[in-house]
């Protein structure tokens, strides 16, 4: 077998963008990684503030109304 590099690991690695879909690629050159532009990067970040999104868990007992404990 003659040495060479693995082809897979020469070619660049392209990823599905998140946010718009479009090809992204995905190296150290790519600051948005894994975002295609700062614009996809930033819509996700406004997302994220906005409470689109969310981590999945269930909330602890007793957070559940934090302005009840003064209300009387």
């Amino acid at each position: 077998m003659a040495d060479r590099p693995d082809a897979a690991a020469a070619a660049p690695r392209m990823v599905k963008c998140p946010q718009c879909g479009q090809p992204a690629l995905w190296a150290p050159d790519n600051r948005w990684r894994p975002f295609c532009s700062e614009r996809c990067r930033q819509i996700d970040l406004g997302a994220w503030a906005s409470d689109q999104y969310r981590v999945a868990g269930s909330e602890p007992a007793g957070d559940s109304d934090p302005g009840a404990e003064g209300a009387a």
